[in-house]
Order: structure tokens, then sequence, then C-alpha cells
């Protein structure tokens, strides 16, 4: 489950991300849609890094 996780994370999240700040910026605002990057951004940064395989 785990490996399918890793694969699917990133993509997921360059799809998903742009869709969700540009909703946001469309509907509330922009100020509200910039923050929204940075949090979503930041999230999705740490976890990346957290379920992330180096080789041994």
């Amino acid at each position: 489950m785990l490996r399918w996780f890793v694969a699917l994370f990133p993509l997921l999240g360059a799809i998903l991300l742009p869709l969700i700040v540009s909703i946001t910026i469309s509907s509330i605002g922009i100020g509200t849609g910039i923050l929204m990057a940075l949090v979503l951004s930041s999230c999705w940064f740490v976890l990346m890094l957290r379920t992330s395989e180096m080789p041994h």
C-alpha cells in the first residue's frame, strides 16, 4: 500500500494543487488562494520527504 502511495503522491499533488488553488482564487479571493497554495505546497513537500525511498 505504501508503495502505491509513494508512486502516486507526486502525480496527484502536481495535478490537484493547481486545481485547488485556482478554484480557491476564483471563488474566495486571491489572498486566500495564495495562503492555500503556501499551506498545501508546504504539506505536500513535507509528506513527499517523509515517504521518499532512498537507495540503501
